[in-house]
Formats: C-alpha cells, sequence, structure tokens
C-alpha cells in the first residue's frame, strides 16, 4: 500500500521518482499505535526537502484499501504512519495455518540463492566448550531459519589441522605416552594440559604405538599431531551431533596448501599491488581498505599466517559458486573482521556478500553462583558434559536465550527445572497442554472443525484476538529472522506465544457446553500447536505430546 502510495504521489509530481526510499514496516511496539508502523514520511523528507508530516499526509491521501483490512491509518508524531488491521480480518489468516500446517512459516523470499555458512570451526586440539556451544547452536538455527526461507544452505567446519598449534598438541601426547612409558619429561608452558591428553596418549599405548617408539626426538611429533588430532575430531563431531548439530562439509585446512594453491594466490595479490615485501616478511595492504595497519601474510621464516591461509578459504568458498558467506566467529575475533573484509575486496568480491555474526561468552552458574573455568589448566566445561546434564532441548534454547552478540548466563539448575522459571519447559509445556486438550476432545468424539465450518466470529475475546494475531505473525518473524541472522528472535516470540496461551487457557475452557464455541477454539488451540511446533523443529528442539 505505502509503495502504491509512493509511486502516486510521484506521478502527480509531489516528488521526484529517484527520491523514492525503501520501505520498511515494523510491528507496533505499543497496541495503542496501531498493528504495523512505518517511518517511511521521515526517511523521505530529507530527500525532498519537505516536512515529514505533509509527507505522510499526502501518502495517506494515496492510500487505497482495496482489500478492506484497515480500520484507519493515523499520522503520529513527527511524521510516523500506524496502521490499525481490522479485528475480523487476522482471523481470516487462520486458513494459511490450516492448509500449509508444518510448512507454516516457510518462504521462497532467499530464492534459491547459494549460502555458505561456517560454524564452530574449533582447532581439534581438545574438545568442545561452552563456549563453542553457543557458537554451534547459533550456527545451526541460522541455516534452519534460512533454509526455510528458501535459501540453498549448507553449513560448513573449517579444521584448523596445520601450523604451530596441531605441533603443539602433537608433541603434548608425546610427552605424555613417554610419562606413561615411566620417563621423567619436562612439560611446556605452551602445550596442552587437559586430562584428555593423557586419554590419548593411553590409548596409543594400548596400541602398537608408534614406529620408532623408543625416538624420543621431533620426528615423533608428526605421527602423535595426526593420531590425536583424528580422535580429537571424532570426538567433536559425536558431541556436535549429540547436541543435534551436523555439517555438510568438514574442510581441511591443509587443503589449502595443495598444489601450492595458497602460494598461488598470494603471487597474484602481490601483483596486483595488494601484498608488498620489506625484507623477508610479506604484508597485506589492508590499511587500503579501511584496516587500522597492513597485515602480516607470510613472516620471515617463511610461514603463512592465519590470515593467508583465511583469504585463501574465502576464495575457495566464492570458487565453489556461493553468493552469500557467513561466518560465525567468537567475539574476541571482532578486530579480524575488516582484514578479512580487506581480504575479499582485494579478491574482487563485495564486502556485503561476507557476513560475520559475533558470539558473545557465555558465563556458566549454577544456582546462580559462577562456575570458575580454567582453559589453560585445562579445567573447562565440555558442551557434552551441559548436554548430559540438561538436555539437548534446555541446552539449545538456553543459549539462545540472548543476542548472539550479547554476554549470556547460563544456569544449569534453572535449565533442569520443570517449572515456569525454566523458559524452555514454559514453551514446551504450551505445546503438550493443547495435545492434552485435543486428547480430550477425542475421549468425547469431538471432531476438529475445518476453517471453512468454524464461525470465526465467536472468537472475539481480547485474548483471542491477541493470540489469533501472535501466530498469524509467525511467517514475518521468521523472514524478519533470516534477514537480520538472528535467531534471538524465535526464542522471544515463542516466549510471548507461550505466556499468552496459558493465560488464555488458565482464563477459558477450551471445552464446553457450547458447540460451536468448543469448535471455534478447538480450531484456534489446533493452529497455536501447529506455530510453537514449526518454531521449536526451527531452534532443533523437540515438541512433545504429554510432559
Amino acid at each position: 500500500m505505502i509503495e502504491k502510495a509512493l509511486r502516486a504521489c510521484c506521478d502527480a509530481g509531489f516528488w521526484e521518482p529517484g527520491a523514492l526510499p525503501f520501505v520498511e514496516v515494523e510491528l507496533a511496539k505499543d497496541p495503542a499505535h496501531g498493528d504495523y508502523a512505518s517511518n517511511v514520511a521521515m526517511v523521505l523528507a530529507s530527500r525532498v526537502g519537505r516536512k515529514p508530516r505533509e509527507i505522510a499526509e499526502r501518502l495517506v491521501g494515496q492510500i487505497h484499501d482495496t482489500d478492506k483490512i484497515l480500520q484507519k491509518v493515523e499520522i503520529a508524531g513527527p511524521g510516523f504512519l500506524n496502521f490499525f488491521v481490522r479485528e475480523d480480518v487476522w482471523a481470516t489468516l487462520l486458513k494459511d495455518i490450516e492448509r500449509q500446517a508444518d510448512r507454516y512459516g516457510m518462504s521462497d523470499s532467499g530464492k534459491g540463492r547459494k549460502v555458505l555458512l561456517e560454524f564452530v570451526s574449533a582447532n581439534p586440539t581438545g574438545p568442545l566448550h561452552i563456549g563453542h556451544a553457543r557458537g554451534a547452536v547459533v550456527g545451526d538455527v541460522i541455516a534452519n531459519i534460512l533454509a526455510a526461507s528458501g535459501y540453498d544452505i549448507s553449513r560448513e567446519y573449517y579444521i584448523n589441522d596445520a601450523g604451530n598449534q596441531m605441533a603443539n598438541l602433537g608433541r603434548s601426547v608425546l610427552l605424555r605416552y613417554r610419562q606413561l612409558l615411566g620417563e621423567t619429561v619436562h612439560f611446556p608452558e605452551n602445550c596442552y594440559r587437559g586430562d584428555y591428553i593423557k586419554t590419548l596418549a593411553a590409548e596409543l599405548l594400548d596400541r602398537e604405538g608408534p614406529p620408532c617408539p623408543n625416538d624420543n626426538g621431533e620426528s615423533l611429533i608428526p605421527y602423535f599431531t595426526d593420531y590425536a588430532a583424528g580422535a580429537i575430531l571424532e570426538g567433536i563431531k559425536e558431541d556436535l551431533g549429540a547436541f543435534g548439530v551436523t555439517f555438510d562439509r568438514y574442510f581441511s585446512e591443509r587443503d589449502l596448501y595443495e598444489d601450492r594453491r595458497l602460494d598461488s594466490l598470494l603471487e597474484d595479490l602481490e601483483k596486483g599491488g595488494f601484498i608488498y615485501r620489506e625484507e623477508e616478511t610479506l604484508w597485506f595492504r589492508t590499511t587500503a581498505f579501511g584496516d587500522e595497519k597492513d597485515r602480516v601474510v607470510v613472516r620471515k621464516t617463511g610461514e603463512p599466517t592465519y590470515f593467508a591461509a583465511d583469504i585463501a578459504y574465502h576464495q575457495n568458498k566464492y570458487e565453489r559458486g556461493f553468493d552469500f558467506l557467513i561466518d560465525v566467529w567468537g567475539a574476541d575475533h571482532h578486530g579480524y573482521i575488516p582484514r578479512i573484509l580487506a581480504g575479499i575486496q582485494a579478491l574482487d568480491h563485495d564486502k556485503d556478500s561476507l557476513r560475520v555474526i559475533l558470539v558473545q561468552l557465555v558465563n556458566l552458574l549454577r544456582d546462580g553462583k559462577p562456575i570458575a573455568m580454567s582453559t589453560r589448566s585445562g579445567e573447562f566445561v565440555t558442551l557434552r558434559e551441559v548436554v548430559d546434564e540438561v538436555g539437548r532441548d534446555a541446552a539449545r534454547y538456553n543459549f539462545l536465550m540472548r543476542r548472539s552478540d550479547s554476554h549470556l548466563d547460563f544456569d544449569l539448575e534453572l535449565a533442569k527445572r520443570q517449572s515456569n522459571e525454566n523458559p524452555v519447559y514454559y514453551v514446551q509445556y504450551a505445546h503438550a497442554r493443547i495435545a492434552s486438550v485435543l486428547r480430550t476432545a477425542g475421549q468425547r468424539n469431538l471432531v476438529i472443525p475445518s476453517y471453512s465450518e468454524v464461525d470465526r466470529t465467536l472468537l472475539k475475546l481480547p485474548e483471542e484476538i491477541g493470540l489469533i494475531k501472535t501466530i498469524t505473525r509467525f511467517p514475518e518473524i521468521v523472514e524478519g529472522a533470516a534477514r537480520t541472522l538472528e535467531p534471538h528472535r524465535l526464542t522471544f516470540y515463542l516466549n510471548d506465544l507461550a505466556g499468552l496461551f496459558h493465560s488464555y487457557y488458565n482464563k477459558n475452557r477450551i471445552i464446553s457446553e457450547e458447540g460451536p464455541l468448543t469448535a471455534a477454539r478447538l480450531f484456534l488451540v489446533v493452529a497455536v500447536k501447529i506455530v510453537i511446533g514449526n518454531a521449536l523443529k526451527l531452534l532443533g528442539v523437540s515438541s512433545p505430546e504429554s510432559m
């Protein structure tokens, strides 16, 4: 409606066609301000040199509600447009929920665009810890949302299996192995100290052992590295599987060094003037793209940096035909974003074709008290420990209770609690409650009516109108979460929806002696159940029929 009104005003000569802005419509934050709101008049004002309210008045005069869905349009404040939808219109949207059922909320807004989503990508030097868990579920749910929105999504784990940290892993296992043989060894500060290193060493000792077991030198490190990295990666895959996270591909960093791929890429960048030499060191001119200083890509020892490998990895992604790249990183990588954007621009890719999602730290609590963790000493809470203690559903849901770029407090005891204080329990209980109502209806031989059989005018309580508005907005929530890559929108939405349903259920009888009203309410709660189930599925959380 707004776009048509803008064009009509253009045709009438009120402003030039080139001035037309991108139209944004949002849910009104206050029901007193209607159902939807737009600031289009304020955006346009600076372009055409007119007052926002004058523009708003022009637009309202050109809004033609041919489908008769609006009660009114108001101009508020400096020029906001507030749209009030007629209450009897909302219930007509329930037909879409019935028709689409478990596909309700899906769309083709992505139009098949190929997207590569890389997440977790933890070094295979130890088991996944609580920080990796949050990134894992954020990436997984973003992938689910994008797939539901019509994108061709691929999930990838980048294995950092080259460089010093891998040699340190092999050295750590070798030293523990020698200790098991009864030797006294010095354990360097930069080696990995977790109990899992001792376990790996013991496993090797139980086998036939490495070649030349009496060789205590550096030559054995590659053997120990390969064994340890392989075993740890298998453990990572198992832990992610228990968490409900799978990948389409595990990409090895070592592949970037095959056939001189990395060297060739750096040579091309040097010829293009993006890389320069200072003595034996190669520098990338990232300042040309807004970074605060140039960055090393090859050290004077001849060893490539992580940055060099990341440039090659992202180029590989584009070469595989992906239109859009998404990386999910820990918040401590914030300063790394400008240099990777510089890298892809030097390779002639649009910087907007890459989006980096930052995931903040998790504070693990037990009954409100922090749990101390230290990765240096190897004392940390693993992903598997959390899943085993609180369950997959509670773990996934709680990690999504805040924006990914904000700190998160995760209380293990609260996550296990079967009460309304526990958000995932509260939402799942709403689904189970409706299932119980439907079982009771079946026991009483009540048939769940179809949309055409329901008298929708009977659904007139404010709580019913509120429920209908909320569930019929679900497709907008999914599309918005896909556009912004914000999975927490779904948990916020479900918390609100569950609250509305429980309140309605506690105040009103679904099944009563009034047949037509019972039929209408049964139809409504079935629609609520479908939406809750579809939203939980996107979150990778189960929808129990009983609790």
